[in-house]
């Protein structure tokens, strides 16, 4: 197969064939194919790429199930500068305003786009829809070659390259693989890269929720005794809930009758938007900060969720494998328009050294909020709202969190 061939997602022979590419990123969800479509942009198709994905998008797909995702300001003006905006934005619900509180205290904060004169301060997307969306724009590519479904059996690397092993026979041979496979990567697994976990000893329960009050583009972050509970705008006056209860709590959550259900988050959540009308299927998913020990090995780059899996806090996971992304993607373009290797370790350390900094401020920030709002101690929870009642007087103080918030970071 020539590598300049168009994608294909269709089942493909099974013989043992040998296609060469300049970069194969393994994992096709929203990190690995916005890597490639940045790398298509920002090359001109001058380098050929193919992803390698496990499932086919559908609402069954672990990257593209039925959560929602909160794209940042930022991040909604990266995808603008790599094309794939625009393809993407029917489907999103505009933030207009973020709330901020602690229940049961007076610290409060609100954040308005508005008031920083931005049509928003970031968007909401169906991860179903972002699943369709991405799919197509990587069939559409012109030197992206799509191989769904498809897994990696097994990585030998040299000097010179890499050589990847599909689990129909195939082999695919590049000068950088891009591991871009989520949480638990088999492709560090297979590279060897390790990675460190730390257990928030919390589970995520996800649902849509309908309401009486209209959400009017608001997005709330409530802190909990018993953890982070975040409503989210949708589509068809929806909100996405993100409800961060301990793990004991959460399968009696999920067992409530939906009455029963709404019930409760009503006492936790309170009364902003109206009484709690309906709640769709309700899922959970434990919540543990997973993080490669290196962003780089041998000609190999770390991306996104399996770079570092965050707490939902703040909304900030994909938001940072985003800024992982587009640098790589400027790194790889930077060794393009050089006529230089893509996969060499200059390359590499380029994108290591620029995403070092942003990575570890964001680790320890949302790490640091998990901890700081969990803490019932009378002291802290004293420190923490006179916190956030001075952000709500002065605007120097939230300009950082707000900053972070929107994704307007330094990459």
């Amino acid at each position: 197969m020539d590598a300049s061939t168009p994608s294909t997602s269709a089942s493909k022979d099974t013989s043992s064939t040998t296609s060469t590419y300049d970069v194969v990123i393994v994992g096709g969800a929203m990190a690995g194919a916005t890597l490639a479509l940045a790398i298509e942009h920002y090359t001109q198709a001058g380098l050929s790429v193919a992803v390698v994905e496990a499932a086919i998008p559908d609402n069954a797909h672990p990257g593209y199930d039925a959560r929602s995702i909160a794209l940042s300001y930022g991040s909604c003006d990266l995808l603008e500068r790599i094309g794939i905006w625009h393809i993407l934005s029917p489907f999103a619900t505009s933030i207009k305003n973020i709330h901020v509180s602690d229940q049961g205290h007076f610290g409060l904060t609100e954040m308005h786009a508005d008031k920083e004169g931005l049509p928003f301060l970031g968007n909401v997307i169906e991860l179903a829809d972002a699943g369709r969306v991405f799919h197509r724009a990587l069939e559409d590519a012109k030197r992206v070659t799509l191989f769904c479904p498809a897994m990696v059996s097994t990585i030998d690397r040299t000097q010179e390259g890499v050589t990847l092993t599909l689990n129909d026979g195939q082999t695919l041979h590049t000068k950088l693989l891009v591991a871009a496979d989520g949480a638990t990567s088999s492709c560090c697994d297979m590279a060897g890269i390790e990675r460190h976990a730390h257990d928030f000893q919390q589970v995520a329960l996800i649902a849509n929720i309908t309401t009486t009050l209209p959400h009017q583009g608001r997005a709330f972050e409530r802190f909990t005794a018993s953890g982070p509970l975040a409503l989210l705008p949708m589509s068809e006056g929806r909100s996405s809930l993100v409800w961060c209860v301990p793990p004991e709590d959460a399968p009696d959550l999920l067992a409530l009758s939906d009455h029963a259900f709404l019930a409760a988050l009503q006492r936790a959540f309170g009364w902003r938007l109206g009484h709690l009308l309906h709640v769709g299927k309700r899922n959970m998913y434990p919540l543990i900060l997973r993080q490669s020990n290196t962003l780089i090995s041998h000609r190999v780059a770390v991306v996104g969720n399996a770079a570092q899996t965050l707490h939902p806090i703040a909304g900030q996971g994909f938001n940072l494998g985003l800024r992982d992304v587009v640098s790589l993607a400027e790194e790889i373009t930077t060794a393009f328009k050089r006529n230089q290797d893509c996969g060499d370790i200059s390359t590499l350390l380029r994108y290591q050294r620029r995403r070092t900094p942003d990575r570890d401020n964001t680790v320890a920030m949302t790490s640091g909020l998990v901890h700081g709002f969990s803490n019932t101690s009378a002291p802290l929870a004293l420190g923490r709202n006179l916190g956030l009642a001075s952000m709500s007087v002065f605007q120097g103080l939230k300009a950082p969190l707000l900053q972070r918030a929107m994704g307007l970071v330094e990459r």
